[in-house]
């Protein structure tokens, strides 16, 4: 069968509870990860193997609106990345599910879905060549077909024990170090047969989720496969990231910056021999990249390692950009020093801000002046469009969408989910 006749559908539910306050106000797969919502990431790489069709099964208000408005029909998407012919995305109806699985019950019949289906993960990264994919899942007669990587941490994973010709005989959701079959994790991404869209509006099954009050593909589906001896393989993926905890985002970006991970950059290098990228198109922000290609040549702008610099960023005199994503219409002041972190759209951070591995949300605003200088480091998240005033320190500390930090407070491991919490955790 040919890569172009597979459906893809993506669930898309859970609260993404590790990544708050990034989630706090929006779906994970919208939130911004190397200039662009991190779904596009498995979206395009999907797309430009083939598949056409996608159909998200959003769980929930914030994610319904949050991906139907981005990206409705798929026509912007399509014309975006100059995919032709267009990709055609469907959304859930306003049926609530139980599950991953239970979503892909409710929209293969409600679109009638015939064809196999190609599962995967809004907010995964990965490099999967589809048609060996889709050629194993064929020969082997394979009902299911689950992507398996090598993890080292196998409790926050569903682990799977191979036979024969990669058949899985057991699979046990988030085991303990010592009770794991393997570390093979499921990576989220399946090829499921027609047939498992019949065994899934079965009695039995409707039973067990009536009982269970939940359908989620690794607790409940493959479970019962496996145990019921339907053919259930596994496939070996050799480049696949769960973006799934700030340090793994971070972690994430710098590989990929760095081209550790088979996942493209899709720009021009800055310059020739560096991993430098500095986003451009119009006129006025092709200037803007050209007057930081200047700076770094005069001294004045000091690049190192791998950066990716969006669209209309400013960046001032004397600054420092290591290892970092600083995303479109930034302005960042002078004498700024930006570490292995990630700068979300529209932030405007002030003169001797001291940023390093951290992740500041979009239209943030940090205040910082020579005499009283903000430092914001070690894994600390700031939301959507906080504002820090001058001289605070914030160590390992998350702060909620919308708050304003007052000047010289300092925050150690604290996670600010209020005002409140604003007075009374400072240290």
């Amino acid at each position: 069968m040919a890569v172009e006749r597979l459906r893809c559908f993506i669930p898309v539910g859970g609260q993404a509870k590790r990544l708050r306050p990034l989630t706090s106000d929006i779906s994970k797969p919208c939130i911004r990860f190397l200039n662009r919502p991190l779904i596009e990431f498995p979206m395009v790489e999907l797309a430009e193997q083939g598949v056409r069709d996608f159909i998200f099964g959003e769980c929930g208000y914030t994610n319904y609106t949050n991906l139907f408005d981005q990206y409705k029909e798929g026509v912007g998407f399509s014309a975006r990345y100059k995919i032709e012919p267009r990709v055609h995305i469907k959304h859930q109806p306003n049926v609530d599910d139980l599950g991953s699985a239970d979503s892909y019950r409710i929209n293969m019949e409600y679109y009638d879905v015939k064809d196999p289906v190609l599962v995967v993960q809004g907010d995964n990264l990965f490099d999967i060549d589809l048609k060996d994919f889709l050629k194993k899942h064929e020969e082997k007669g394979a009902l299911m077909t689950i992507a398996l990587t090598r993890v080292e941490r196998v409790e926050e994973y569903g682990i799977a024990e191979l036979g024969e010709e990669m058949r899985i005989k057991r699979f046990v959701e988030k085991p303990t170090a010592e009770k794991a079959p393997s570390n093979l994790a499921n990576a989220g991404i399946y090829i499921l047969s027609p047939d498992v869209r019949k065994i899934v509006e079965s009695e039995e099954i409707k039973k067990m989720v009536e009982d269970r009050k939940r359908f989620d593909f690794g607790f409940d589906l493959i479970p019962y496969l496996v145990e019921k001896g339907f053919p259930v393989y596994g496939y070996e993926l050799k480049t696949w990231y769960d973006v799934g905890s700030p340090e793994r985002y971070l972690k994430a970006m710098l590989e990929i910056m760095h081209g550790s991970m088979n996942i493209r950059v899709r720009e021009e290098r800055a310059f020739p021999d560096r991993n430098v990228w500095i986003q451009g198109y119009s006129e006025e922000s092709i200037r803007r990249r050209e007057e930081i290609v200047r700076k770094c040549k005069e001294n004045k702008l000091t690049i190192e390692g791998a950066a990716l610099i969006g669209r209309h960023t400013r960046i001032g005199d004397n600054s420092k950009i290591r290892d970092s994503n600083i995303d479109n219409f930034c302005i960042l002041g002078e004498n700024v020093n930006v570490e292995r972190s990630a700068i979300m759209d529209a932030a405007k951070i002030g003169d001797y801000s001291q940023i390093s591995d951290s992740i500041i949300g979009r239209k943030v605003a940090v205040e910082s002046t020579r005499e009283n200088p903000t430092c914001i480091e070690s894994t600390s998240v700031i939301g959507s469009n906080v504002f820090i005033r001058r001289g605070c320190r914030l160590v390992g500390t998350r702060v909620n969408s919308g708050l304003t930090i007052p000047p010289g407070m300092t925050y150690v491991e604290k996670f600010l989910q209020s005002y409140e919490d604003v007075v009374q955790l400072a240290a």
